[in-house]
């Protein structure tokens, strides 16, 4: 049980960092509009899907988990 008291930690921490980062205006540039992002539109509808922008963030995920699995 302590260790995913520390897990909890670390990752409330990152989800702080990366908030405060987006927040301030730092990943607003590319994040979400990275070449392979789906963007439709016409007339009154849009469609707007980060596939890409998704898969790099699962990417990244999986890495810090498997940092803090061993």
């Amino acid at each position: 049980m302590n260790d995913l008291g520390k897990l909890l930690v670390v990752l409330g921490l990152v989800l702080v960092a990366v908030g405060v980062l987006l927040w301030s205006g730092i990943g607003r540039g590319w994040l979400g509009r990275l070449p392979g992002d789906i963007h439709y539109s016409r007339g009154n509808f849009t469609l707007y899907f980060p596939v890409v922008t998704c898969i790099i963030l699962s990417i990244l995920l999986t890495l810090i988990f498997r940092l803090f699995r061993k």
